[in-house]
């Protein structure tokens, strides 16, 4: 069944890692009203998680936090953000660039906004020091 009318999800919460999950989770079931693909889910699911990690590690830098997730559906699109309140990002398209991190552990391969470029059909990122980064990814599902 398709869905006609834009249907909106919105959700906040604390910058922690194990909320990376719930928020895999919320947008699976979310995303479920446009009938997805089984890959298409996985998709959404891996794109969410870089971006909630993101906000995690980078934005918050492990500290305390909100995470703003908006979803919405219609048609045969899907349109979600993940936005923080944190240290910012000082040059996005440097941060864009496949294996480019600011991580100096070693932990990090520098790979989310590939990834998330890779599953999602468009992303789009803003961000401002000291204000926190918004990255809004779209997906055309079953198209």
């Amino acid at each position: 069944m398709e869905t006609k009318k834009r249907e909106v999800l919105k959700i906040e919460m604390d910058s922690l890692s194990k909320n990376e999950e719930f928020a895999r989770v919320v947008i699976a079931v979310f995303m479920s009203r446009l009938n997805p693909t089984l890959e298409e889910i996985d998709d959404v699911k891996t794109a969410v998680s870089e971006a909630v990690t993101n906000a995690v590690i980078h934005g918050y830098k492990g500290g305390e936090g909100i995470i703003f997730m908006e979803a919405s559906a219609w048609e045969h699109t899907l349109e979600i953000s993940i936005c923080d309140k944190g240290v910012g990002i000082p040059d996005v398209e440097k941060a864009m660039e496949p294996m480019y991190t600011t991580d100096k552990t070693g932990e990090r391969s520098g790979m989310g906004f590939s990834f998330m470029e890779a599953f999602m059909d468009e992303v789009h990122v803003e961000s401002a020091l000291g204000q926190g980064t918004c990255i809004a990814m779209k997906k055309y599902i079953g198209g």
